[in-house]
């Protein structure tokens, strides 16, 4: 199997998801035979210099900062990486075109999977970095599917709720209903089919397949999923 390499920390509470359901899989569904475990690396880097750095416009020291951190992956020997949040692909391209392995993206993976879904409209909820830049809609665009995020107001609450709530690993069942109105609304008045958890911290709180009759993708378990078939690829 091929060793897998982690950027964790953004959030913490993530990043623990995350090698919880690799485990789980070569608990329940690995078909290699015996007990076996994948070889994981995890950095856990600093998410508040991180998020400090988009909040102030430095994206290059962004990317320079987990550029720096895949790199002592690829050291460690790992064979591919990936960013375990939905925020950092803002700056997918630029951080591979300065690593040498092959990172896995959250935002294809998602988009690949709303495919298979026959989905066509998605809300998408996140960080207002998520919200209010455009790297999912263009990735989603390839795949003939439209994006659609809530209005500037709800953009704000659902961002002070991440960082002051949901980041600390504080889940509340107001801040969760709060959330579900916002969707009804999409879904009634914009008429979108699904709604992507683009916080990978949402699943903790939205621990059901779907809500409202639509699917809640988790883009935890659905970038999981293609990591695994990455790990375990001939390739």
């Amino acid at each position: 199997m091929k060793k897998i390499g982690i950027i964790g920390g953004l959030g913490p509470e993530a990043t623990i998801d995350y090698y919880k359901e690799i485990i789980h899989y070569f608990n329940v569904k690995n078909t290699t035979g015996g007990n076996v475990y994948p070889e994981v690396v995890i950095y856990s880097v600093d998410m508040w210099k991180f998020v400090g750095y988009l909040g102030n416009n430095q994206n290059e020291k962004a990317i320079n900062y987990i550029v720096e951190r895949v790199k002592s992956l690829e050291k460690a020997g790992v064979d591919f990486a990936i960013l375990s949040a939905n925020t950092p692909h803002l700056l997918f391209a630029e951080i591979q075109q300065q690593v040498s392995i092959p990172l896995i993206s959250i935002v294809e993976a998602c988009a690949r999977e709303a495919l298979s879904l026959g989905i066509k409209k998605c809300g998408l909820i996140g960080t207002q970095f998520t919200m209010k830049n455009d790297f999912y809609q263009k990735v989603f665009q390839g795949y003939d599917i439209e994006i659609v995020v809530p209005n500037p107001e709800q953009i704000e609450y659902i961002n002070q709720k991440v960082f002051n709530e949901i980041e600390l690993g504080i889940f509340k069942d107001d801040t969760k209903n709060a959330f579900l109105e916002i969707l009804s609304k999409m879904k009634n008045e914009q008429q979108i089919e699904a709604v992507i958890l683009g916080c990978t911290e949402f699943p903790l709180m939205f621990t059901e397949d779907s809500y409202m009759e639509m699917p809640f993708l988790n883009t935890t378990k659905i970038h999981v999923d293609a990591v695994l078939k990455e790990c375990l690829s001939d390739d």
